[in-house]
């Protein structure tokens, strides 16, 4: 398995500061479990009714997770670069995974597997930090659902894309219309409805 370069490792650590810090010794027994995964656009990171045994910090690309309904896709999220990746639940469970995540991009990673984790909380020198580097993740995934709940329960498709709009990132220009489409759980054409309202000089908040 590839191992990253120190300035990727380096851009990892300093996305875990704000969660946990490692100090130099705990950082090195921890990135001899870190590897590089690199998928090309459209290859599965997790395939739906297999266990994710792998969770990925991306460092360049993009993924989207989805699953599949009376047999059409279902765009469930996406994440960036910065952004950790993983069917959280099957990581901790072992059980098959729900959803499928794929590349949109040619996308590199940082990963790191369930095995290597397991092997972690068991060391006495790191113990301590991986368990809290766990609670992190479960609740950086947590987090992410309840704002995807919420935003479907009180948010018209038109606000949940200027959401999208206002995030800050530039997912909307990188990510095809007709995955945003599917993640706002309406049609292309009504999506190409809200982007010409939006930039008309006064729009309603109807599709």
């Amino acid at each position: 398995m590839e191992k990253p370069t120190d300035i990727q490792l380096n851009i990892f650590r300093d996305y875990l500061s704000s969660f946990v810090v490692f100090n130099d010794q705990e950082w090195d027994i921890f990135s001899e479990h870190l590897f590089l995964r690199k998928l090309k656009k459209k290859a599965l990171f997790v395939e739906s009714g297999k266990v994710c045994n792998e969770v990925g910090f991306i460092l360049e690309g993009s993924a989207r997770y989805f699953h599949i309904k009376d047999g059409e896709e279902v765009t469930t999220y996406f994440s960036i670069e910065n952004d950790l990746v993983s069917s959280y639940k099957s990581f901790l469970t072992q059980q098959a995974s729900l959803l499928h995540i794929e590349a949109l991009e040619n996308t590199e990673m940082i990963v790191f597997t369930s095995s290597s984790l397991q092997l972690l909380l068991t060391d006495e020198r790191v113990n301590l930090k991986m368990e809290r580097f766990g609670r992190m993740v479960a609740e950086a995934v947590i987090c992410c659902y309840e704002d995807r709940v919420f935003s479907f329960v009180t948010q018209t498709p038109e606000e949940r894309y200027l959401q999208l709009l206002q995030s800050g990132s530039d997912i909307i220009h990188r990510i095809p219309q007709h995955y945003i489409a599917n993640y706002l759980g309406i049609t292309p054409v009504s999506l190409s409805r809200i982007r010409k309202r939006i930039v008309s000089p006064a729009h309603s908040f109807t599709v």
